[in-house]
Order: C-alpha cells, then structure tokens, then sequence
C-alpha cells in the first residue's frame, strides 16, 4: 500500500509542478516587491512634477546664455 511519505513528501512532485511552484512564488515575491515599493513612494511626486533645483535652474541660465562662466562660478559659490 502506498501512502503518503512525511520524509520524501517533497521528492514526488512532478516537474511541471515543481515549475508552478516556482512560477507561483516568484509572482508572491514581485507582488510584495511591488508593494513595498508602492508603499516608500506614495509621499513623493514623480521627477516630472518636481520643482528644479537652484542649481538646476542656474544651470539653464547658463546654458541658454543669459549669464556668463564668471556669474556661474560666482552664483555656484554662492548656493553652495
């Protein structure tokens, strides 16, 4: 009579189970990931709606030629 093994219990499953196993505890993992993830970002806005930075704001000043390399080391100096 065959019954259930406590000891090999594990041994018999067939592979295509094994691989649903697996499959099965990889979207568990992704899930609680994904939520945590979720959950650290919820207070922040995306990169897009974030104001620039004073330096970044100078940075395109310069870049746009509105102030020399001189004023931008000077101004730099000055926010840091």
């Amino acid at each position: 009579m065959h019954g259930y093994d406590f000891m090999n219990g594990w041994g018999h499953m067939s592979p295509v189970m094994w691989l649903f196993m697996l499959i099965f505890l990889g979207l568990i993992a992704f899930g609680l990931i994904a939520l945590v993830r979720w959950g650290f970002n919820r207070g922040n806005p995306p990169l897009s709606e974030r104001p620039d930075s004073p330096l970044d704001i100078l940075k395109k000043r310069y870049a746009r030629g509105e102030i020399d390399g001189e004023e931008f080391e000077r101004i730099k100096k000055d926010l840091e």
